[in-house]
């Protein structure tokens, strides 16, 4: 009951979290953006200052320049989840007659999703530059809240199109900016956008694909070793029926490494699979991440022209329907940029 108790503590802890930072992401002054800040001031009255420059930095060139640490990181936990899944879970598996499709199903998703990966990671996003900006402003209207016209971007000094963003990582302005991901070290632009979505929901599939085999493997091993119809003895020495917490524990010292595994990929596949409503619901409804948060944390906000009785209220003018929405995200109406012969 023990090791059951700790490992729902660590799962609630991380989905609570999780669910707290998408919540109150895009939220202007937020209680969590005021915690935080409050946290680091009284922070810095107790950390050597030599140390907190050290650690500006480190953030700094993790979240804010192009880095491919988090592209390692990101391969490093595939090759290890597929390295135990191989040695542990297929060998077992294949030794137990499971069907060999099940067993591939994992490694067809894990090419699938590499392929996506690959294509998004290398893509043009949608680069806005100084050929390409007046044909680009002509694919979207502004809608006079979230884009106006005529502004120009003081970095790159090129006109600002609708649903465009400038991405201080990359250093350009990118048509129909999404958010930049550092798992994929890009942008994510009106190029790439259905590349991402197919990324989001293969790298989910294949978590949810291992988790299943996986857990198939375990209820196999509990149904050969008859101990679901068993008893045990307690700490006094009594007979107690076989519980949901004991097969747990069990499993754990009989398998540890397989049972760890399944609870990181199940953890995964909630997270995952969280993100990935939340971008069909953007992709569906025609919003971009960037839109999205803009509007949450536009409030009462007026433009120099609006009377200040009249608060604006923002109106999402690009959604066209589902499909014509889905059809855009793989069929851009953008026009790019084409090489001077």
């Amino acid at each position: 009951m023990d090791f059951l108790t700790l490992f729902l503590i660590y799962l609630g802890f991380v989905l609570a979290v999780t669910a707290l930072l998408c919540l109150c992401s895009g939220r202007k002054e937020s209680f969590l953006t005021r915690s935080v800040h409050r946290a680091s001031q009284v922070l810095s009255l107790v950390i050597p200052t030599q140390l907190q420059r050290v650690t500006h930095q480190a953030l700094h060139r993790l979240f804010h320049t192009r880095s491919c640490l988090f592209v390692v990181l990101h391969i490093a936990l595939q090759a290890a989840v597929f390295g135990e899944y191989t040695w542990e879970v297929f060998v077992y598996c294949w030794e137990l007659q499971f069907h060999l499709l099940l067993l591939l199903l994992p490694y067809l998703l894990l090419a699938g999703n590499l392929g996506c990966f690959l294509l998004c990671s290398r893509a043009n996003p949608g680069t806005v530059t100084k050929s390409n900006a007046a044909s680009l402003v002509k694919v979207y209207a502004y809608d006079g809240v979230l884009f106006q016209r005529g502004l120009v971007c003081p970095t790159c000094t090129v006109q600002k199109p609708a649903r465009s963003k400038h991405c201080s990582v990359c250093g350009t302005c990118v048509h129909r900016f999404d958010h930049h991901c550092v798992w994929v070290n890009n942008c994510i632009g009106a190029s790439n956008a259905g590349l991402f979505l197919l990324y989001l929901l293969s790298l989910t599939a294949t978590a949810g694909a291992v988790a299943a085999v996986t857990a198939a493997l375990l209820i196999r091993v509990l149904l050969l070793s008859n101990i679901l119809h068993g008893t045990y003895l307690d700490a006094q020495g009594q007979e107690q029926p076989v519980e949901i917490p004991f097969l747990i524990q069990h499993l754990f010292l009989t398998f540890p490494r397989i049972v760890f595994m399944l609870g990181f990929v199940i953890l995964l596949t909630l997270v995952l699979g969280g993100y990935c409503f939340f971008s069909l619901y953007l992709a569906l409804t025609n919003q971009t991440t960037n839109e999205w948060c803009k509007s949450r944390r536009f409030g009462g906000s007026h433009l120099p022209s609006q009377p200040h009785d009249r608060p604006l209220v923002y109106k999402n003018i690009y959604s066209k329907g589902i499909w014509r929405n889905l059809k855009e995200i793989f069929n851009p109406p953008a026009v790019l940029e084409r090489k001077k012969k």
